[in-house]
């Protein structure tokens, strides 16, 4: 008797089955990662490791073993070595939906706790109007961030900038979720402080100078394969906006990102010692379940529902009884590393604990009944 739908909770809850029914239809299906370390002289001419790795998809044990024993009496050399600048650019200031999403990601904080004390922080007078789907800030805003950022960092790490929205229906009555006042930057409430420094931080790196990097690609060859090893790594030149901000990752998107270490000056032509070349079995994964934070991107990236609606949606839909919330155990699962040491391959078998989540939205019996009893009668909603 109080069951319900409509075109933005219903859509919600349909993402998350049918994200669940992909999931459990996922088979996984192995492969070899190959990595290989050297070592080489720092500047400081001190001896240091450091990785790469192979560009060729071992797809079976047999595939690694053979890979691994061609490379028993190999020798290798720098064959290739380029030098990119390269910049990283500041995200936009707060919306209603980034907002969530970042506090998701580095607080821990649910959809309608983030919403509670944004709402306490614009009673109070010390943030801008926190239900926005707007990137921009005002004159004042912009005046009052460049005279911060003088003051505490110096010109050279001052940049305005205006951002465009990639939304195309979003409605900019408002401006971005700032604070009130750039020079406050204690809100008196242990919460509220938390999610009150991160819209400042994000603010002040919004105008903030690109970080400037020198990303290094070295190829290494090896003398009995024709394919070639690949090591990356990149040297901080300038930190910019990076002295105050950094944009957190959804876990999916964790794994391509391009953390590179630092490199030793390479030279091409320059003989490298090996010290360990390992094939490591991984598997492939599903695309992960949603968090209140991944749907509500999800949602805006679909054009669904709006900055005022996403909070109470995602409490809507867990009170019917349609989604919950809760963490899910991981299960053990047995992988083979196969790795080559003073001319020697030795194998191992390790476990690992596979598909542990926290927080995550896993729909009930009674939210895939709903969601296919909807899409059969209500196909125009759906």
């Amino acid at each position: 008797n109080n069951l319900s739908a409509g075109r933005v909770q219903s859509v919600a809850v349909r993402l998350i089955a049918e994200r669940e029914r992909e999931i459990n239809k996922f088979t996984s299906v192995s492969s070899f990662r190959l990595e290989a370390f050297f070592k080489a002289e720092d500047m400081n001419k001190k001896l240091v490791t450091f990785k790469a790795e192979g560009n060729e998809k071992l797809n079976d044990e047999d595939g690694a073993r053979k890979y691994l024993n061609d490379c028993i009496n190999a020798t290798y050399k720098v064959s290739d070595v380029q030098v990119k600048p390269a910049k990283k650019t500041p995200a936009a200031p707060f919306t209603t939906s980034t907002l969530q999403q970042e506090a998701s990601r580095k607080l821990g904080y649910s959809v309608s706790k983030t919403m509670l004390l944004a709402q306490k922080l614009y009673e109070s007078g010390q943030i801008t109007y926190m239900r926005t789907d707007s990137v921009n800030l005002s004159e004042t805003a912009l005046e009052a961030t460049y005279k911060e950022i003088v003051a505490q960092y110096g010109e050279k790490y001052h940049q305005q900038r205006q951002f465009k929205n990639k939304n195309e229906s979003a409605q900019e009555a408002h401006e971005a979720i700032r604070p009130t006042d750039m020079s406050v930057t204690e809100t008196g409430n242990a919460d509220a402080q938390r999610l009150y420094e991160m819209i400042w931080k994000r603010t002040m790196a919004s105008q903030m100078a690109d970080a400037e990097l020198e990303r290094t690609t070295a190829r290494i060859a090896i003398s009995t394969r024709k394919d070639e090893l690949t090591a990356k790594g990149e040297v901080l030149r300038f930190d910019g906006f990076l002295k105050v901000y950094t944009e957190s990752k959804d876990d999916d998107e964790e794994e391509d990102d391009e953390n590179a270490d630092m490199l030793p000056p390479l030279t091409v032509g320059m003989d490298l010692p090996l010290v360990e070349m390992r094939t490591t079995e991984r598997f492939t994964r599903p695309a992960p379940r949603y968090t209140e934070a991944s749907l509500v991107k999800k949602l805006e990236e679909l054009g669904i529902g709006r900055p005022s609606t996403y909070a109470p949606t995602i409490s809507t839909i867990q009170q019917r009884g349609y989604v919950e919330k809760r963490d899910k155990d991981g299960v053990l699962r047995t992988y083979r590393t196969l790795s080559l040491k003073d001319k020697k391959i030795t194998e191992k078998e390790d476990t690992e604990n596979t598909g542990a989540e926290r927080n995550k939205l896993f729909p009930t019996d009674l939210g895939l009944v709903v969601t296919d009893f909807l899409s059969e009668h209500f196909k125009k909603v759906m």
